[in-house]
């Protein structure tokens, strides 16, 4: 039966080279993906999704007004089934994205693997990440680690100088040049000064 899943993570977990992976796992046994991308991530190039490791594969691009059931429906008549559906960095889908896709797995019964981050550099979740976390049929954390060793669950974004930001838009495409993961202390730390812990209270 399909299912839409939710891979998350913050920054840095491989969530792209897992996307790569699984997708030539089902080329290699002759299955037909279907790879999505916001056409503005163009860190890889244009309609390419680029791993740090050097992976990469081509995708085809979606905007903020694209129909992601019909974009599926069409390319899955034109040839071979669709046998899974990729999206990268869901966090630049909608939440009306995240219903269409919702639509692809129970209407068109195209499994759908949808990876990305949970929250942004403030702490919140991204309004798609929401969408996926509460309708999504399986939840797969991705787990990366913090400096200190803990896990890592929050993301800082940096400026040019590596001064933490603490204001600005929800989407700013960066790689590691402007986000760092971090875990939970850390980042309120990061974000909101240093504390000490009062063994007392």
């Amino acid at each position: 039966m399909a299912k839409l899943y939710f891979h998350y993570s913050t920054m840095n977990a491989g969530k792209s080279t897992m996307l790569l992976q699984a997708s030539y796992n089902y080329q290699e046994r002759g299955m037909r993906v279907l790879l999505l991308l916001a056409a503005f991530d163009n860190r890889a190039g244009q309609g390419l999704i680029g791993s740090r490791i050097g992976l990469q594969a081509p995708a085809v691009v979606f905007h903020l007004d694209t129909n992601l059931f019909d974009l599926v429906k069409e390319a899955n008549g034109e040839g071979e089934p669709i046998a899974c559906v990729f999206v990268d960095e869901s966090n630049f889908m909608t939440r009306e994205h995240v219903w269409q896709l919702a639509r692809v797995v129970d209407c068109l019964g195209i499994p759908v693997m949808a990876y990305g981050l949970r929250t942004d550099f403030k702490g919140r979740l991204f309004p798609s990440s929401e969408e996926l976390m509460a309708i999504a049929d399986e939840l797969r954390e991705v787990r990366t680690i913090c400096h200190c060793g803990r896990k890592a669950t929050m993301v800082v974004r940096l400026d040019a100088q590596g001064k933490v930001l603490t204001e600005g838009a929800q989407i700013m495409v960066g790689g590691n040049e402007s986000y760092v993961s971090l875990c939970r202390m850390h980042w309120d730390e990061a974000v909101n000064g240093p504390f000490r812990c009062d063994p007392a209270s």
